[in-house]
C-alpha cells in the first residue's frame, strides 16, 4: 500500500474553414525582400515570415489536415508517407500520425515555440511510416531497413547523414515538398538553438543554417521535382488559418538567391506593390477563423492574431458582434497602422472567457486605416465541463534494443489531449528524471544505451487538468522488466515531492538539505511510498543505499 510521508504541507466543432479563392500572391506580400542578397535576405524572410497566427494546438491538427492534405475529390487524406487511402474522418494514433516533417527534437523538443504548431511542416502521416522515420535526417538510402514502396529509412549514400546511422528518403514524386519544407522552417525559425546530438542536417543559425552536404541534396530534390499544384494548393489553405506564406513554394527561385547558383545576386519579387500604394491588410484574411477550440468551464484562453499589412495610415478600428460576443474580449479597441506596416508586423491578444456550457462564436470587425469596407474573423469556442480523469495503466516496453525502446500504456476510455511520460533514468547508482509529452498512447524512448536501466509512468492531460500518475514500468538491457530486487534506490515526478522508486524495502531513509543539516528520517520505505517536502533540492541515503542520491523537488 502506497504510505505518504510528509515534511511540510505543500499544495483542446471541427476546424472546417472555406479556402479562400486566392489566385495571386498578395501584391505587397514580398516588398521587405526586394534588393536583398545571401544572408540579408534570408534574415528579412525570417521576419516576414515568423510572425503569424498560431493554429490552437497539436491535437487540434486533424482538423485543419482535413482542409490543407485533402485529395482533391475524396474524403482520403494526402499522406506523403503511404498509398493508403484513410478516411479524413478517422482517429489518429493507429494509423495516422501528426507528423513533424522537421523533426522537433532538432531544436530540443519544446512545445512552447510556433514551430511546434506550424502547418507549414506538420502532415497526416501513416503510423508505421512515421515511427520508422524517427528523427532521422533526409537522405538517399543505400541499403533500407523500412520500405513502404512510398518511403524508405536506412543507411545512407556516401557524404550523407551527416553522422545519423540512419537516413528517411521520401518518394520521388514528393522530394521537392519536402526540400522546400526544410528551406522554409530554416529560414522562419533560423532564431532557435538547435540540439547539439541532432544537428546531422544543421550548423547553429549562422548562415547559411545548413551543412554543405544537405544543401546539395535539397537543392538537387529542389531542382529534380518542381513545385506542383499540391504545394500551391497547399500554400493557400495554410495561409488562410496562419497569415504567412512558404516564399520557396512562391518563388521557388529564392532557393538559388540563398543556398544555390545566384548567391551574391540581388532578388527582386517582380512588379509587385510599391511603397506609396493603395493600403493593404496582408493579414487576417477575410472570413479567416481563430478557433480556441475547447477549455473547461472556468478557465479563459487567450490568443494572439497577427496583423500585418502595407500602406495603411492612421488607427485600425476593432470591434467584436454576434450572439456571444460578450464572451470574447479585446486587449484594445484600435491598432496604430504604423505597427501593422512595420516588419513582423503586430499582434492583437483575443480572450475567451466563456461563462456557460456550450459552443459560442462571434465576429471580429477591422475596419478604417484607408481600408474599403470592413474584414471580419470568425471567432469559435467551446465550453466544457471539468474534465474527470482515471489513473492511467502503464504497460511492459517493447522493441527493447541496446539504444532504445518504446513505452506503452493502455488508451483511457475518456476523452484526453496528450500525455506526459515521466522516464526515470539510473546511472551508477544515481537518477534523473526528465517528462516527455505524447499524442498516443506509446512514445519511441532513445538514448537508452547512456543507462544502466530505465523506469516510466504516465500521466494523462485533459482541458489543462492532469490524471493521477500511472504505475511504474522498469525497462533494462536484458529486456527483463518489473521491480527486480537488485533495482537501485530512485524517485519519479511527484507533485509536491518525489515518489520512491525501489526493488526492496529501504531501512533508515534519511534527507538532507544542501547544507548538509537532516531534515526528516523514516525507518523503512517501499516501492510507490510518497515523502511530500518543499521545493529544493536534496540528498537522500538509506543503509542499503549509502551513496546519497541528489533529487530536485519541483
Amino acid at each position: 500500500m502506497r504510505k505518504f510521508y510528509c515534511l511540510s504541507a505543500v499544495a483542446l466543432l471541427a476546424i472546417m474553414m472555406p479556402l479562400i479563392a486566392l489566385c495571386d500572391i498578395p501584391a505587397n506580400y514580398y516588398n521587405s525582400i526586394n534588393g536583398l542578397t545571401d544572408s540579408n535576405l534570408k534574415s528579412a524572410l525570417h521576419t516576414l515570415i515568423y510572425n503569424h497566427t498560431q493554429v490552437k494546438s497539436y491535437s487540434a491538427l486533424p482538423e485543419y489536415f482535413r482542409t490543407t492534405d485533402r485529395r482533391p475529390g475524396t474524403d482520403f487524406y494526402w499522406d506523403m508517407y503511404s498509398d493508403l487511402d484513410v478516411s479524413i474522418y478517422s482517429n489518429f494514433g493507429k494509423y495516422m500520425n501528426r507528423e513533424h516533417c522537421f523533426p522537433k527534437s532538432w531544436w530540443g523538443g519544446s512545445t512552447s515555440v510556433p514551430a511546434y504548431v506550424d502547418l507549414f511542416h506538420l502532415y497526416p502521416s501513416e503510423a508505421e511510416a512515421n515511427q520508422a522515420k524517427s528523427n532521422h535526417p533526409l537522405g538517399e538510402v543505400v541499403t533500407s531497413t523500412f520500405d513502404n514502396g512510398v518511403v524508405k529509412v536506412g543507411y545512407a549514400s556516401t557524404g550523407q547523414g551527416g553522422g545519423s546511422s540512419k537516413v528517411f528518403e521520401p518518394s520521388n514524386d514528393y522530394k521537392g515538398d519536402f526540400a522546400r519544407t526544410y528551406f522554409y522552417v530554416v529560414t522562419c525559425y533560423q532564431n532557435l538553438t538547435w540540439a547539439s546530438k541532432n544537428m546531422y542536417m544543421l550548423e547553429q543559425n549562422d548562415y547559411p543554417t545548413l551543412k554543405p552536404w544537405a544543401i546539395d541534396l535539397l537543392l538537387k530534390w529542389h531542382r529534380a521535382d518542381p513545385v506542383s499544384q499540391k504545394e500551391l494548393d497547399r500554400n493557400e489553405a495554410v495561409y488562410s488559418f496562419q497569415g504567412n506564406r512558404n516564399p520557396f513554394i512562391d518563388y521557388p527561385d529564392l532557393v538559388e538567391y540563398i543556398w544555390g547558383n545566384k548567391i551574391g545576386q540581388k532578388f527582386h519579387a517582380g512588379s509587385g506593390g510599391q511603397p506609396g500604394g493603395e493600403p493593404e491588410l496582408t493579414t487576417p484574411l477575410q472570413d479567416m477563423e481563430l478557433d480556441f477550440e475547447e477549455i473547461a468551464i472556468g478557465k479563459s484562453e487567450t490568443r494572439k492574431l497577427a496583423f500585418m499589412g502595407h500602406n495603411l495610415y492612421g488607427k485600425l478600428s476593432l470591434a467584436i458582434s454576434g450572439t456571444n460576443k460578450s464572451m470574447f474580449k479585446l486587449d484594445v479597441s484600435s491598432i496604430n497602422a504604423s505597427l501593422v506596416n512595420a516588419d513582423g508586423g503586430y499582434f492583437l491578444n483575443i480572450t475567451y472567457i466563456p461563462t456557460a456550457i456550450g459552443s459560442h462564436s462571434a465576429r471580429l470587425i477591422i475596419s478604417d486605416g484607408g481600408l474599403t469596407g470592413s474584414r471580419g474573423v470568425a471567432l469559435t469556442g467551446e465550453c466544457l465541463d471539468v474534465p474527470s480523469l482515471s489513473t492511467p495503466v502503464a504497460l511492459s516496453a517493447s522493441d527493447i534494443t541496446d539504444n532504445s525502446y518504446v513505452a506503452n500504456w493502455q488508451q483511457p476510455s475518456e476523452t484526453v489531449d496528450y500525455f506526459i511520460v515521466t522516464r526515470t533514468r539510473y546511472v551508477n547508482g544515481n537518477s534523473s528524471s526528465e517528462e516527455i509529452v505524447a499524442e498516443e498512447n506509446s512514445l519511441l524512448v532513445e538514448d537508452f544505451e547512456g543507462s544502466a536501466s530505465e523506469s516510466y509512468n504516465v500521466r494523462s492531460v485533459r482541458l489543462g487538468y492532469e490524471s493521477p500518475v500511472s504505475n511504474e514500468i522498469f525497462v533494462y538491457h536484458s529486456g527483463v522488466e518489473g521491480v527486480a530486487m537488485e533495482s537501485p534506490l530512485g524517485y519519479a515526478y511527484w507533485p509536491g515531492g518525489l515518489r520512491i522508486v525501489c526493488g526492496e524495502t529501504q531501512h533508515n531513509l534519511v534527507v538532507y538539505d544542501v547544507t548538509g543539516r537532516q531534515v526528516m528520517s523514516i525507518a523503512e520505505v517501499n516501492d510507490d511510498d510518497i515523502i511530500l517536502l518543499p521545493f529544493g533540492v536534496y540528498l537522500i541515503t538509506t543503509d542499503e543505499c549509502r551513496t546519497p542520491l541528489r533529487v530536485i523537488v519541483r
